[in-house]
């Protein structure tokens, strides 16, 4: 098995894992989104540290390192938060396709900060997706433009954080760059976790676990799989977590997108698509 052939069932089992998470963190009710993303991160530090353990990494990377593994876990922590808070108000369906604009942004700040070419077709998938985005948000200046707004936030966020993943693939164990952002979170979150605490019930803990327990598998499988091969070339597998999750909500809640919202799936897909494509020409004629 090729490397590539890893990085593409490494990024399918992570889109499983964050479609579960999802729905437990949707399952969890009205907690704060703070909240939710405390207990997440806290399962997976445990289950890093206890793979760091095991494995004799470092727990807190290497001094050179602790920049990009910082800026990795600011990001990352303030994208959960909003995903988090945009899963609880959107559809789960329209809540995860946002965030799946992140692999554009990645574009973006890997023109930006790791000096990338930006090609012209990748100029024109970025427009497409964006575009895709706005028939998502069906802005209208109504209750549900801020959770949209967020959403797309925390694709944002994501982005940037996926960005330093990249460079800290070769440079830093999978492990180490999980405990480190799990840590972070964890740290940085809990002086306002204390603030809001609100106490949750036996059920909302269990989801609050499975939320945990999945993320964790969905980070370490995403993590590794930009390791054996760069976002370009796997980011399009990703895209499986939307129909994982418009197919666990609509059997959970009944939730069916709108036709708007459809088109929006079918413009950010079809520029996913578009990059895919151009990428694996690329690399086959270089």
């Amino acid at each position: 098995m090729n490397n590539k052939t890893k990085a593409i069932i490494f990024i399918i089992i992570s889109a499983f894992g964050f479609a579960i998470m999802s729905t437990f963190v949707k399952l969890s009710g009205n907690l704060p989104s703070i909240e939710k993303s405390f207990f997440r991160n806290s399962v997976s530090c445990v289950v890093a540290f206890y793979l760091i353990k095991k494995s004799g990494a470092p727990l807190f990377g290497k001094k050179e390192n602790r920049v990009p593994l910082l800026l990795r876990s600011l990001f990352g922590t303030l994208g959960i938060i909003a995903n988090y808070y945009a899963i609880d108000h959107l559809i789960l369906s329209d809540a995860s396709m946002l965030n799946k604009l992140s692999p554009f942004f990645v574009i973006i700040f890997s023109f930006i900060f790791l000096k990338e070419d930006l090609k012209l077709i990748q100029g024109i998938a970025l427009v497409v997706a964006f575009l895709g985005s706005v028939f998502i948000i069906k802005p209208s200046f109504n209750s549900n433009l801020l959770p949209a707004l967020i959403g797309v936030l925390s694709a944002t966020c994501a982005g940037g954080a996926y960005t330093f993943v990249r460079y800290l693939g070769g440079k830093e164990k999978g492990q180490t760059i999980v405990f480190f952002f799990s840590f972070f979170s964890i740290v940085t979150t809990l002086p306002f976790v204390i603030l809001q605490f609100k106490l949750f019930t036996l059920n909302q803990f269990i989801c609050l676990l499975g939320a945990g327990v999945f993320a964790s598998v969905a980070q370490f499988a995403l993590t590794a799989a930009y390791k054996y091969a760069p976002a370009r070339e796997i980011s399009i597998y990703d895209y499986t977590q939307i129909l994982f999750t418009a197919l666990i909500a609509f059997v959970i809640w009944g939730d069916i997108p709108d036709y708007l919202s459809i088109i929006g799936y079918v413009l950010i897909l079809s520029a996913s698509i578009i990059v895919f494509i151009y990428n694996n020409k690329k690399d086959a004629q270089a």
